[in-house]
This record gives structure tokens, C-alpha cells and sequence, in this order.
């Protein structure tokens, strides 16, 4: 072979060499490119998926977004935001307040023992009742109930002060009454068969729908806000103030927990 024919066939060698980098190296790029879509596609999805989850997680609880809901005032309240609860003849001179958490235990005992007292004196006209809600169990202890209980009263003193009475006191009832860390009182159907146990709510469709479609939820969340900001220095439940002082028990500290210390207390504020 000659010279010259060694070195053109060196030459197409290498041409077909450079040739065949070249699609090589076109088929690099190409599957890059795709590997780079993938990852972009694949990061898209993720921060898609994490962007979905964050709004997700930010949204509004049912119970934050309710503080935003219409306000309905149930029927027989006053003041500001319908707020304002009282309960007996327009005669008696003096007010007792009365601050109680529907999920509080010692508001159970103290209604299961001294309720039916407060409820006579109040019809006997020995002092009108003015009821303030609080739903801090449900922030101490995690839940709902304690909110959605009150709605429930909201919708019961709709009905009648007599119904909200009534009801109050099955809420409270030993049977009815969970444990605090129980969080029962968060089901409508609960609520609605403690209810069946009160005449006037006993399969009252009203009640029931305003229960279910949460018509004083908004209500709730506001009476709620007028225990934390109260100026009787009550910070937990049930507490007991009359003419601006607390009633005591025998340990002057917490409510009067037995009718003789109720009794006694209540004679001394009518007194004064």
C-alpha cells in the first residue's frame, strides 16, 4: 500500500471517528435535556405538592373562620353582640354572674349540687342570673366542645330562658356530663340527645337545625371573648360575682361548692 493510500484511509478512519462523536454526542445532549426536563417537571410537582400542603396547613380552622361568620343573636339577650344573658324577674334588686365552661367538671359538680338552689332562688325572685360562657378548656386541653356546647345554649335560650335553664343543667347532669379531657360535647348528635331529655327542646326541629348548621357559633366565639376580658378578676370556672365580689366557699378562694357555704355566701352579698 502506498504512502498515499495509508494516509487517505487514516483519514476516512478518522472522519468516520469525528462522525460518530458527534451523534454521540448529540445523543448526550438530547438525553440531558430530558433528564433536566424530568428534574424540572419533578421539582414542579414537588414544590406544587409542598405549596398545596402549606396552604393546606395555613387554611383557617372551621372555629377560626367562624369568627368571621354573620352574627345571630339568639332570642332573650342584650348588650353588645347579644352578649348579655340574664334570667329572672325584673323585680329582684341584685344580679348574681355566674361564669361557667360547659366541659369544666367543677362546674358539673357545682350544677349536679347547688344548680337546683340558684334555679329556685331565681324563680323564687331572690336575685336575677346573668350567665357568662367560657370555652378555655378547649384551648387548655385541645378540642371543641366546650364552643360547640354553647352554641348549643345559644340555640336552647333561642327557644326560652326556661329551655336554656333546663338544658344547662342536663349538660351538666352525671349522666350526661363527660370527662373533661372527653371531648363529646364536639358532636351535634350528642348535644341533640341530651337535648331530647328537656321538654320544650325534645325533637324541636328549630333547635336541632340550629345545632347542626352552627347558627351561634359566631355567638359562642363572642361570649366566649367576654369571660377572657372580664373584669371580675374570674380566670377559671365556675365563678360566682355579685355587686363586683366573688363568692366564696369556706377556703374564701374558689366558688361555695355545697348549698350551706352557697346559701351563706349569697345572704351575705344580698346584705350588703
Amino acid at each position: 500500500m502506498s504512502k498515499r493510500n495509508s494516509q487517505a484511509a487514516k483519514t476516512a478512519a478518522r472522519e468516520r471517528l469525528r462522525a460518530e462523536r458527534e451523534r454521540q454526542a448529540k445523543k448526550d445532549k438530547v438525553r440531558r435535556q430530558l433528564i433536566v426536563a424530568g428534574s424540572a417537571v419533578a421539582v414542579l410537582a414537588i414544590a406544587g405538592g409542598v405549596g398545596y400542603a402549606l396552604v393546606q396547613a395555613n387554611k383557617p380552622s372551621y372555629w377560626e373562620a367562624a369568627k368571621d361568620d354573620k352574627l345571630v343573636k339568639p332570642a332573650n339577650t342584650s348588650g353588645t353582640n347579644g352578649t348579655t344573658v340574664i334570667i329572672g324577674k325584673d323585680t329582684a334588686k341584685k344580679t348574681l354572674k355566674l361564669y361557667e365552661d360547659p366541659r369544666c367538671p367543677v362546674c358539673a359538680s357545682f350544677e349536679q349540687t347547688v344548680g337546683p338552689t340558684v334555679h329556685k332562688d331565681v324563680e323564687d325572685g331572690k336575685y336575677k342570673l346573668q350567665f357568662i360562657g367560657a370555652t378555655f378548656l378547649d384551648r387548655n386541653l385541645q378540642g371543641e366542645g366546650s364552643k360547640n356546647a354553647l352554641s348549643a345554649l345559644g340555640a336552647a335560650l333561642n327557644v326560652s330562658p326556661e329551655a336554656f335553664l333546663d338544658y344547662k343543667t342536663a349538660l351538666y347532669s352525671a349522666k350526661y356530663h363527660p370527662e373533661e379531657t372527653e371531648d363529646k360535647f364536639k358532636d351535634d348528635s350528642y348535644l341533640i340527645k341530651i337535648a331530647n331529655t328537656v321538654g320544650a327542646l325534645k325533637n324541636n326541629t328549630e333547635f336541632q337545625k340550629d345545632v347542626k348548621d352552627g347558627t351561634f357559633d359566631k355567638w359562642a366565639l363572642d361570649m366566649s371573648e367576654v369571660f377572657d376580658k372580664n373584669k371580675d378578676g374570674i380566670t377559671g370556672t365556675p365563678g360566682l360575682v355579685m355587686d363586683g365580689k366573688k363568692l366564696t366557699g369556706s377556703d374564701g378562694q374558689n366558688a361555695p361548692m355545697t348549698v350551706a357555704e352557697f346559701n351563706t355566701a349569697i345572704d351575705n352579698a344580698l346584705k350588703a
